[in-house]
């Protein structure tokens, strides 16, 4: 089955295996993929005085897409051992780029927080590096490739935990492709995204693969970069005006949801970027401070750079990347700047996941009213695929279990029970009847616990728990979808090709 939302959609994970979700229509999609593409080639306000197209020009053209009028389609993550559902939005800018004769791209972000590295499968869970900074680093670009004894190790424990499984995963060969790649890896990001990049490559994906650490080098982005600093007063009005009208929208009271507001005062104002020192391997909230009339980017241990709002873009993006060369420092985007550069930038159609699109309705707000542009559609896809032989045993339903207890514990069949609720209800508040109907009520139902019936659901829930959790993995859909083998990644494919 596959499911497409509505126009308002409340998007949630398809439950059944080989399912799949695809926000909007197919239609839809390719419609508003190039209705991005014209509305965003011609977006004329300005980001550090240049036309947000031109700005576009140059983004695209650094990465090594200068065919105008060639849709990219693109999607990004950061750098994990993704589930099917992640998995599937490669999947889906693959297959839409084919069908606007575009290309397609993938933006791993190695610059954000150490996340989902852990190798779980039935039996066991094993990090993918043996870095013992794997739990504290600030980024994962800092994180070392594994040893060659602790990949072994990997490969050894998953194919003892595999080997009466009626399946070949393609795990085994993404193992294959890290030990030749880990040789020449100076951190584990490069052969991990290279790994998975060439397992994609068997299946049939043709997609481009950039690291977001390269891309925050640009020109481009550096201007873009410069244009939020140098205005970062009424960037975080727009930012935190927008957070509070989203939170009372969906009733959310905890100010730091979805994310916290920028702090900010007279001298100092909170910007949406992390500021790494590279150096140190920390990072920090970037903020900027007014020194007399001038507003400045300040360091750790006060170096300082002066913010220019009449700069020329790439004069700007030139000192501000000099700047920061110098310091060994680096500005990484947080979420809605991230998203916001490479929607508005790089590609003609961002593909989410549910998380991502969620969060990037308030991106659109800010696109919208603080940039003036337009903001470009996005997309929403995920997948469900459990384990292969999850197909050949029922998933068992301990929620209707504990509802059905609850029936024989309240007495909803019991015509004595109703007769006393309608006796209570027809008696005085407060009554010497109406208590002893009370105590009556109660006692009946104390004597459920006692009966065949419900001590035969207590027997039936208990061993329905013991076979949920031993179930676990195998209904896991946030397994690495590297453990699936190749003819059911290959049919998932198979499926969202059939939607075009």
């Amino acid at each position: 089955m596959t499911i497409h939302e509505t126009s308002s959609p409340a998007w949630k994970a398809p439950v059944g295996d080989g399912e799949i979700l695809i926000w909007p229509d197919p239609q839809t999609l390719v419609h508003q993929s190039r209705e991005n593409h014209r509305l965003l080639w011609s977006a004329t306000p300005g980001v550090q005085n240049l036309p947000a197209c031109e700005l576009r020009r140059h983004a695209r053209q650094w990465i090594g897409h200068a065919e105008e009028a060639q849709p990219l389609i693109g999607t990004g993550h950061q750098v994990e051992l993704i589930h099917a559902g992640v998995w599937a939005k490669d999947v889906l800018i693959n297959v839409l780029a084919n069908r606007l004769s575009g290309s397609a791209a993938h933006f791993a972000v190695d610059t954000d927080a150490p996340k989902h590295l852990q190798l779980r499968f039935p039996g066991d869970s094993l990090p993918i590096t043996d870095d013992p900074v794997l739990r504290t680093a600030d980024w994962c670009g800092l994180l070392e490739a594994p040893t060659p004894a602790h990949l072994k190790h990997l490969e050894t424990t998953f194919a003892k935990a595999s080997a009466a499984w009626p399946f070949r995963p393609v795990l085994r060969d993404f193992f294959t492709c890290l030990g030749q790649l880990i040789p020449e890896a100076a951190d584990l990001i490069a052969p991990l995204t290279q790994a998975m990049h060439q397992l994609d490559g068997s299946l049939g994906l043709r997609h481009h693969l950039f690291l977001a650490s390269a891309v925050w080098q640009s020109p481009a982005y550096l201007a873009f970069a410069h244009h939020i600093l140098a205005r970062a007063e009424s960037f975080s009005q727009a930012y935190n005006s927008t957070l509070c009208a989203y939170r009372r929208e969906q009733g959310i009271r905890n100010p730091g949801r979805p994310w916290p507001d920028l702090r900010s005062d007279p001298d100092c104002c909170e910007v949406p970027f992390w500021l790494d020192l590279v150096g140190q391997s920390s990072r920090h909230r970037a903020c900027i401070v007014r020194i007399g009339n001038q507003w400045v980017l300040r360091l750790p241990g006060h170096a300082d750079f002066p913010l220019d709002p009449s700069a020329e873009a790439f004069a700007a993006a030139d000192e501000l990347g000099r700047f920061l060369g110098s310091q060994r420092a680096r500005l990484s985007p947080r979420a809605l700047t991230l998203t916001a550069f490479i929607r508005l930038f790089l590609v003609d159609q961002f593909v989410h996941g549910i998380g991502g699109g969620r969060y990037d309705r308030i991106t659109d707000r800010v696109i919208a009213t603080w940039f003036g542009i337009v903001p470009p559609a996005f997309s929403v896809t995920t997948a469900t695929l459990f384990l292969p032989f999850a197909s050949s045993q029922p998933r068992v339903d301990v929620h209707g279990l504990l509802t059905a207890g609850r029936r024989l514990r309240h007495g909803w069949s019991d015509p004595e029970k109703m007769r006393l609720v309608r006796a209570i209800a027809g008696t005085p508040r407060k009554s010497l009847e109406r208590q002893s109907l009370f105590h009556e009520l109660h006692r009946r139902l104390t004597e459920q616990l006692d009966r065949g019936a419900y001590k035969e659901w207590q027997r039936r829930l208990d061993g329905a728990r013991k076979l949920a959790h031993d179930q676990q993995d195998v209904f896991d859909r946030e397994l690495f979808y590297a453990i699936q083998p190749q003819d059911r990644l290959g049919s998932l494919i198979t499926r969202y090709n059939a939607e075009f």
